[in-house]
């Protein structure tokens, strides 16, 4: 009896848990389309956005300067930060199951610094590959978020064989400190580029428009997909490769799928945003939390909540100082540093 009453109650968490992520995403979403120079109001942007999608004319009581703003301006701008924070999220969230550690994210294992170095160097470069024309700079982030990684797990395994998590985590430290100085050596070479690629580095999803949402879902639909069919066996190699293998998990090739699939999300979003952190460390925290270490509920709720927490994260860094903007990955950290903080404390104090 009171292990139903416990089953039942977790069930019920879990469900309160999607009810509110998803009422506050939807929240978000409206509130970060109303808010800016000129708002709009909630109703007109439902009705603007209900006429496009239907096909029906436009309302006459609707001024056809919100519905620009909305569609235009604002609308991209709010689905980019939540797809690139429900990438991040979702890849922190994969990546710190996989290795068993609450650190482990895509910037302290080395792949959002390899995937800013592509960046960089495709912008620097102007570089545009043959057939991929706008997907020439998310594909090669990711080609080079996934050279970092693979890196990084060789340089960890010839330091230790056992592959132990923190020296894998230790190493993509090393890493990042190093594709750091890269990235400031080709800034330090730049000439015309050079307020590009810093206003590219401090991350925003500002003036971005429909042309980054389509380069990035691609690859933010296959890598969430592929980690969410890897979600049972997260929950198996939670409890070490070992336990993984005697109940018939492959470990080495869900490992590399897991991988590459948190590669190619943080690459496509590093190449669209820039640099944001803080996001993947944070959010995964929180979902555990409220609803436990169930992966199968995890990495959708990060997806969510995620997406919600960027957009609002944007939201703040164009009001807070407006007309002028804020970096969002200004705000990330000083909204995420101190909590994760808290988090590592209260652990450390149970």
């Amino acid at each position: 009896m009171p292990n139903l009453f416990i089953r039942r109650f977790l069930q019920n968490r879990i469900w309160i848990g999607y009810l509110l992520a998803f009422g506050i995403l939807i929240l978000s979403l409206l509130i970060g389309i109303s808010i800016g120079t000129v708002n709009v109001p909630i109703i007109d942007i439902i009705r603007i956005i209900g006429s496009k999608l239907s096909g029906v004319d436009m309302p006459d009581s609707i001024d056809p300067m919100h519905s620009n703003i909305v569609f235009s301006i604002r609308l991209p701008r709010v689905l980019l930060a939540l797809i690139v924070g429900s990438s991040l999220a979702v890849a922190g969230a994969s990546f710190q199951g996989l290795l068993r550690n609450p650190l482990a994210d895509p910037y302290t294992l080395g792949m959002s610094s390899g995937a800013s170095v592509g960046a960089v160097i495709t912008l620097f470069f102007h570089i545009s590959l043959p057939y991929l024309g706008l997907f020439t700079l998310p594909v090669i982030s990711i080609l080079c978020s996934l050279i970092t990684v693979f890196l990084v797990l060789a340089f960890a395994r010839k330091v230790d064989r056992s592959m132990k998590v923190e020296t894998i985590i230790l190493t993509g430290i090393i890493f990042s400190s190093f594709l750091g100085s890269v990235i400031s050596l080709m800034i330090a070479l730049s000439g015309e580029e050079l307020r590009q690629i810093i206003g590219w580095l401090l991350g925003s999803v500002s003036m971005r428009g429909w042309d980054y949402i389509y380069i990035v879902f691609p690859f933010f639909i296959a890598g969430s997909v592929l980690l969410l069919f890897n979600a049972k066996e997260l929950n198996g190699m939670s409890f070490g490769e070992e336990q993984a293998r005697h109940i018939g998990i492959s470990v080495q090739k869900r490992k590399y799928m897991i991988l590459i699939a948190g590669s190619t999300l943080t690459g496509a979003a590093v190449a669209v945003s820039g640099t944001i952190g803080f996001v993947g460390l944070v959010i995964p925290h929180f979902i555990r939390r409220i609803i436990g270490y169930n992966h199968q509920h995890v990495l959708p709720l990060s997806i969510i909540s995620g997406g919600a927490f960027l957009v609002v994260a944007d939201l703040l860094s164009r009001t807070v100082i407006n007309p002028a903007e804020l970096p969002i990955g200004v705000i990330t950290a000083l909204i995420g540093a101190p909590i994760f903080a808290y988090i590592l404390l209260k652990k450390r104090g149970g």
